[in-house]
Order: C-alpha cells, then structure tokens, then sequence
C-alpha cells in the first residue's frame, strides 16, 4: 500500500484513498505489492488530475471528468495498454464509491474497447524499411526479399506462405490465395514491390533452387525442399541481426506490423479483418494498434452515448 501523507491530495482524497486501499487488501483480497500498489497509484495520479481542475472531492467526480483525463492521457502520449490499465483502475475505483457511499457509478458507461488490449511489439516503418532492404547477390536472397515483401505487403501468417503454390499467386492480377485457419480461403492483394521481387525470384533463380525435384511449392531451402517455418524464423532472425534490429523479431510480427500500418494509415478495420482473415472483429481489434485520430473519435463516441 502506498503511504498518502505526502501526495500532492487534499486531505479529503487522501482519506478516500486510504479507505479504498484498505477495501482492495481486507475486503478484495488484493496482493498488496502488486494490485493494491497498480491500483493505488493509478488512482493517485488520477484525483492529483482531478484537483487540478478544482475538484476536491472525489465523489463530485463527473463522468465528463472521466473523459477529459482519458484525452489528457492520449494527449500526452501515454501507451494504448497503459490507458487501458488507468480505465480498470478508474472503473474499479468508481465501482467502490458507488457502493460504499450510495452514489451514482458515474463510470459505468467508459469502455474498454477490445483494441485497448495490450498487443505483441511491431516493427516502426523505419524498421521494417530497414529490414527489406536486403543486399541482393545470391538466389537466396531474392527468395527473403521475395518472402518478406510479400508477407508485409499482404499481412500473410507464415504457415500461409511457406505453403504458398505457383498456381496460388497471380503476378498479373496482383494477388495471391492463401488458406488460413480451418483451411478457408481467402484472396489477398499483393503490392506492387513484392509483385515485382516475386516475378525476379519466381522467373529467374526459382529454378535453379529445385536440385532436381520437381515441386510446386514457391519458397524452397538449399535442398530443393519447401523451407519450413523454423528455416523462415531463423532467415528473418538473422537478417534482423545484421540490419541492427534490436527487437526480439518473429515472423508473426511482420503480420501484426503490416495490419497496424494500415490501420493508422486510415484503413478500416472490416477491410483489414478481411485481408488478416479474421472470422471476428474482435480479433482483428485485439492485432492491431490504434492511432490516436482513432482514440479521439472513441472519446467523441462516449461523448455522443452521453
């Protein structure tokens, strides 16, 4: 539990503080170095906000007070999964007023959009400029230039490329058939960067990769065999590793990068779910970021709920 008596907080929300870690740790059963410590804090910062706009009561909080600091946070940069622990905070701080002092939960109507949830790490456009621009002297080269292209250009999950066939892509249509989870199908776009690293691999060194095996598999190995997805995590790694990238990369973040981009780029999220092959919105929600234009419309959604 955190100690009150020197936070910047009258002493009426210093009492209203101390009650409520009291409630988290003998009545919720809280951990104290964990929860209680998150939840406390959270709630500090959020009443220290609250008095700065002449508030000196917790329980004359308003709901509009509620969404000026959630701007206040977007306005100052704090990260998506932050936010979203502050409003759990908020939520469960407000839950506890209403019941303990026979007020209104004027919380009830703040939501925790599904694409607040905390996400896997991405690749910035930098970083993923920095990856595709591969220096291209052998065969296998074109082939990771060709393989990374496309699954950034087309948000491709890797089983979906490596199993990729000749006859899936259509280099003069620009798109390429994948199957997904449950094997369904979907058409995807493909970019015109990736097209054309795909018709120089394809064209000109595909061949000379079969060792004499006859396959329709497009990504081979040094076998002539279908690379696999162990041969595509440790290609991307180590790439990563000599362009300097200090994230622990996986290919599946060229997937969640590629959605993301769109997204803040102005895409809508049924166009991405459809490209991703999500079954649900939801999911589509919870792999991609949102830029903050798509926040501040989320804060004036509440408002127009109001």
């Amino acid at each position: 539990m955190i100690k009150t008596e020197n936070l910047k907080l009258n002493n009426t929300n210093k009492k209203i503080l101390d009650d409520y870690q009291y409630e988290l740790k003998m009545v919720k059963h809280k951990e104290e170095n964990t929860t209680i410590n998150s939840y406390a804090e959270d709630i500090y910062k959020y009443l220290e906000y609250i008095e700065s706009k002449h508030i000196n009561n917790a329980l004359n909080i308003k709901y509009e007070n509620i969404l000026d600091y959630l701007k206040y946070l977007d306005n100052n940069n704090y990260e998506i999964s932050s936010i979203a622990r502050k409003i759990t905070s908020i939520k469960s701080f407000h839950k506890y007023l209403s019941e303990t002092n026979n007020i209104e939960d004027v919380s009830l109507k703040i939501n925790i959009p599904k694409f607040y949830r905390k996400l896997p790490n991405i690749l910035t456009i930098e970083e993923v400029d920095n990856l595709l621009d591969i220096n291209l002297k052998s065969p296998f080269d074109y082939r990771n230039k060709a393989m990374l292209e496309l699954m950034y250009s087309s948000g491709l999950r890797v089983s979906e490329l490596i199993n990729l066939k000749l006859s899936d892509i259509d280099l003069d249509n620009n798109y390429v058939r994948c199957f997904g989870k449950g094997n369904k199908e979907r058409i995807v776009p493909i970019g015109e960067v990736a097209i054309e690293y795909l018709k120089i691999y394809i064209n000109e060194y595909r061949d000379s990769m079969k060792k004499g095996y006859y396959t329709e598999n497009i990504f081979l190995n040094n076998h002539g065999k279908n690379i696999t997805r162990q041969g595509f995590f440790l290609i991307i790694k180590q790439i990563a590793k000599e362009k300097d990238i200090n994230k622990n990369i996986t290919p599946h973040m060229l997937r969640h990068s590629f959605a993301t981009h769109l997204l803040n780029n102005g895409a809508d999220l049924r166009t991405i779910q459809e490209m991703l092959g999500h079954a649900n919105l939801s999911t589509t929600q919870v792999y991609t970021n949102v830029s903050t234009d798509i926040l501040k419309e989320n804060y004036e959604l509440y408002k127009r709920r109001d």
